[in-house]
């Protein structure tokens, strides 16, 4: 106990577990509707697409590439719900064009217009995460926080509506509900929580923090609500674990938390399998 009040006394450690704790939040709510959309591979999708993003404001060294990103992402989010059910490409084809398309578009600009001498490392860092959580500005933490904050106060608000268009979307349309408009705001919430989920466990990593915690409380409950609550727990308890692991042991933030995830969700599965 000693040892992490040590490391909590220093304030890159509090905002790295103020951050990581709210996009493991964040990340669970979004998993819930996407599993149960059969949408789970879009976070992987845009992932890739927030990727090449990032290669390109890195080539133009814009000194937020958040400026970027996050616009780039939530337009690509919009195309893949909106595209996927009207278009001739449908559902997981046009999210692996989008994917491998933009992930190769990023390499490559970085390969040609790259200036720096440690391309590889880049690369690794960007795609695996890094420590660049434990160096996160107060600036950015306080811009994840705004962001977090509306992500989980949109889902509180509209949890009904949520509800509706995530199990029975033609049920929800003979209801009133306009779908569309509902769609488009669950497009912003993914882009929002895919990008600040590079920050924590790189761009090829985010699905993890998006279907685990939602398939691991899935094996045990039941219930929308019971799943939600569940999910949410399960992804604090495991990125907050993952993260002390990290800091103290000097392991990859990123692959620690996606292995405590993947430890903890085989609990879930044999009390699952237990229980019936």
């Amino acid at each position: 106990m000693k040892d992490i009040s040590v490391y909590l006394s220093y304030p890159f450690v509090r905002y790295a577990i103020i951050v990581g704790v709210l996009i493991a939040l964040c990340s669970s709510l979004l998993g819930v509707i996407l599993v149960l959309k059969r949408f789970s591979f879009i976070g992987d999708g845009l992932s890739h697409v927030a990727f090449g993003a990032v290669a390109v404001s890195t080539v133009f060294n814009l000194t937020d590439n958040m400026v970027l990103v996050l616009p780039v992402t939530i337009i690509a989010a919009i195309l893949l719900l909106k595209g996927g059910a009207n278009s001739k490409i449908k559902g997981d084809a046009s999210i692996t064009m989008m994917s491998v398309g933009a992930m190769a578009f990023g390499y490559l600009v970085m390969n040609v217009f790259s200036s720096g001498t440690n391309l590889a490392g880049d690369v690794c860092t960007t795609l695996f995460g890094s420590t660049s959580i434990l160096t996160l500005t107060k600036e950015k933490v306080i811009l994840c926080v705004v962001l977090s904050i509306f992500v989980i106060a949109t889902f509180i608000l509209f949890y009904n509506k949520i509800f509706a268009v995530t199990f029975d979307e033609n049920f929800a349309v003979a209801t009133g509900i306009n779908t569309k408009k509902y769609n488009l705001l669950i497009a912003i919430i993914i882009a929002i929580i895919v990008v600040l989920a590079m920050n924590l466990v790189g761009s090829l990593l985010i699905s993890a923090l998006v279907v685990f915690p939602a398939l691991a409380s899935m094996c045990v409950f039941k219930s929308f609500l019971s799943v939600t609550v569940s999910s949410a727990i399960f992804s604090v308890v495991c990125t907050s674990l993952g993260l002390f692991i990290s800091i103290v042991g000097g392991s990859p933030v990123g692959a620690t938390i996606v292995c405590i995830d993947i430890l903890a969700f085989f609990i879930f599965y044999c009390l699952g399998r237990i229980g019936r």
